[in-house]
Parts: structure tokens; C-alpha cells; sequence
């Protein structure tokens, strides 16, 4: 019952999500560096020989992840790393899609993408709310 109640507060809720964000970041990142070639293959992606860009993609994801965090924590501290994590899941919205609709139909790459837009809408959304509650004409 207590959670029921903490969801009225904004500041609590953008924090709570942001932690889902992070968790969902840390989750991809450490898929793409100790997940086999091979589950990757059924996903629709071509045949991995090499690995790299696959495990550089991963670290960008803890990275992002580290971000996502210290905006949860402290997000009046950290604004620009608020908007800075608005701005890397719009990107990633605009790259997963074009990339999925011109270069090559892999569904999860194009289904991400789509995930990636509603979490940066979603972040702008419960931000903008918590910005809201601190003085009036804030945010």
C-alpha cells in the first residue's frame, strides 16, 4: 500500500523509472557481451565471425546505464545527464528504425527502437512533471 502511495509523488516516480531504464541497460549490455553468436543469429541478425562491435555496443549500454542511474539518484544534480539520456533514446529511436526500414528488416533491431521511443517520451513526460512540482513556471 505504501508503494501505491509513494506514486503519487513525481519525484518518485521518475526515479523509480529511471531505475527501470537502467536495469533494462544494464540487461542489453551484458546480453550483447556474454550472449552466444548464435542467439543472436535467431534474433535475424547474419552470422557474427567477430565480436567486437557487439560487446563495444554492450559496454555503451553500462555506460548509459551508470547515467541512468546518477539521474535517478540526483536529478537535480545531474539535469544535463537527464537530458542527455532524452536525447540518446530519441537517437536510438531514429537510428533502430531507419536502419531496420532501409538498410535491413531485423524485427527485434525495429521493435527496439520502438521501446526506446516510448522510454525517451516516457523520461521527458515524468521529468517534466517532477520539474513542475518545484516552483510554480517551473519546467
Amino acid at each position: 500500500m505504501q508503494f501505491f502511495l509513494k506514486l503519487k509523488d513525481s519525484s518518485f516516480r521518475f526515479s523509480l523509472f529511471m531505475w527501470l531504464v537502467a536495469s533494462h541497460s544494464l540487461s542489453t549490455g551484458l546480453g550483447l557481451i556474454f550472449l552466444p553468436s548464435e542467439l543472436f543469429e535467431k534474433l535475424g541478425y547474419s552470422i557474427i565471425t567477430e565480436r567486437f562491435f557487439a560487446v563495444q555496443g554492450g559496454v555503451f549500454h553500462i555506460v548509459m546505464c551508470i547515467g541512468y542511474l546518477m539521474a535517478a539518484v540526483k536529478k537535480d544534480k545531474y539535469e544535463g545527464v537527464v537530458y542527455l539520456a532524452i536525447i540518446a533514446k530519441l537517437s536510438a529511436t531514429i537510428f533502430l528504425v531507419t536502419y531496420s526500414v532501409l538498410a535491413a528488416w531485423i524485427w527485434v533491431v525495429f521493435f527496439s527502437g520502438i521501446f526506446d521511443l516510448l522510454m525517451g517520451v516516457i523520461m521527458y513526460v515524468l521529468y517534466k512533471q517532477y520539474k513542475k512540482t518545484l516552483s510554480p513556471g517551473a519546467g
